[in-house]
């Protein structure tokens, strides 16, 4: 008894959809490059002025993420992107762990020496202008990079998205030392941006490709077993990934 054809779903986007995606993937790296450089400059002015480590710890994050972004650009500028990867990954991840080191040895500094931290109206605006500007490039990479497969277009994705939470923790730190003129604050909002780097960076150089599933594999095809054992989920994710979360919010 002949038994009916499966036909299964590619192994990833065609050719065409790649080449559509690698250049999305350019453009929104180059967008991103172009706004860090701004931000890192005025962070790192204001911060300087206002002896902020916070402000100071966001504008080096700005140039760390200029650093990845521009790994991935020169992974992408390539042949074969596939083949560059893995160097990718590891400049995104020594970034982070170089903005946490730094950060957190000033934080500490600003804690035991007791310095305190002026009032910021420029990082006040800086950080709720990226609080907006930050979540849509990151999205819009995220999703460009887990349809093509790409670990490290999803990784520098989550260092813009790093980007926004570190925006709303500073906002928190310089309207608290603002308003009550809790100087402590500031540090200690820093050493909350320097635990985020060192988590994420971890998982750029562990290559954590949870959600770089290109979206159209099956999930049958993804494990290859049965559907909804130990596979992904309808919209690409392993089992614990928080991709799908992220993208539904």
């Amino acid at each position: 008894m002949d038994l009916p054809l499966i036909s299964r779903a590619p192994a990833g986007p065609p050719s065409a959809r790649r080449r559509v995606l690698a250049r999305r993937v350019r453009l929104l790296v180059a967008a991103t490059i172009t706004y860090n450089v701004i931000e890192a400059v005025v962070a790192i002015t204001a911060g300087t002025l206002a002896s902020s480590t916070a402000l100071i710890g966001f504008g080096l994050d700005s140039v760390i993420e200029v650093s990845s972004a521009a790994a991935v650009a020169w992974q992408f500028a390539g042949r074969d992107p596939e083949s560059r990867e893995k160097v990718a990954l590891r400049i995104i991840a020594f970034s982070f762990f170089a903005l946490a080191a730094y950060v957190t040895v000033e934080s500490v500094r600003a804690l035991v020496g007791g310095a305190e931290a002026e009032h910021s109206s420029i990082g006040l605006v800086l950080a709720a202008l990226s609080l907006a500007i930050m979540p849509v490039l990151s999205y819009a990479q995220r999703r460009a990079g887990r349809e093509l497969g790409s670990r490290s277009a999803v990784a520098d994705s989550k260092q813009t998205l790093l980007c926004t939470y570190l925006s709303g923790v500073l906002l928190v730190g310089l309207g608290v030392n603002s308003l009550f003129g809790w100087s402590w604050a500031d540090p200690i909002a820093a050493l909350v941006i320097a635990a985020v780097a060192v988590k994420e960076g971890r998982e750029a150089w562990r290559g954590d490709a949870c959600c770089a599933v290109p979206l159209n594999i099956s999930r049958t095809d993804a494990t290859g077993g049965e559907p909804g054992v130990g596979g992904v989920d309808g919209c690409g994710c392993r089992p614990g990934c928080s991709c799908c979360a992220a993208d539904a919010t």
